[in-house]
């Protein structure tokens, strides 16, 4: 089953050049250090060739997961969203109706997702509470310790 995801430029790039490293520098040093760890010997006591297949074990999927992700990955047009409702790679300003605190966030990818630099995923409780909303609605969103209210203040666009 395919999972579409929808990315800026910059996160697909990103993505790309991470899977890049994987293969073109990651496998070749695991690949390597299997071979020179299979020249010490008996393999049956040998942790290090154990530890090395281990590590390619996990480099493997992690290829393989990201490759799933890119090609299932999609770059959005900015220009043909509707700026009046919230929607991924919106700017969004929130208010904490309980106790007045604004945010701002732009809504983004799980795999572009940065809360220290306000990029919160759309697949995250907020994210998934706000999208679709507009300017004045409130958005009641499930946390773990109950529900928060944000009025949404601002919806815009880079």
């Amino acid at each position: 089953m395919s999972n579409i995801s929808y990315y800026s430029p910059e996160g697909l790039k990103k993505l790309k050049d991470e899977l890049l490293q994987l293969e073109q520098v990651e496998r070749p040093r695991v690949t390597q250090e299997i071979a020179d760890a299979r020249d010490k010997g008996d393999l049956s006591e040998n942790a290090e060739y154990h530890a090395a297949k281990e590590e390619q074990s996990h480099l493997e999927f992690k290829i393989a997961k990201l490759k799933n992700v890119v090609s299932n990955a999609r770059i959005i047009d900015e220009s043909q969203l509707d700026t009046s409702k919230i929607l991924i790679h919106s700017i969004v300003k929130i208010k904490n109706t309980t106790n007045g605190m604004q945010f701002s966030y732009t809504l983004v990818a799980d795999s572009e997702t940065d809360v220290r630099n306000g990029k919160l995923s759309v697949n995250s409780p907020i994210g998934k509470g706000l999208l679709g909303k507009k300017v004045g609605d409130i958005a009641e969103i499930q946390v773990p310790n109950g529900i928060m209210k944000f009025e949404i203040m601002e919806i815009s666009r880079k």
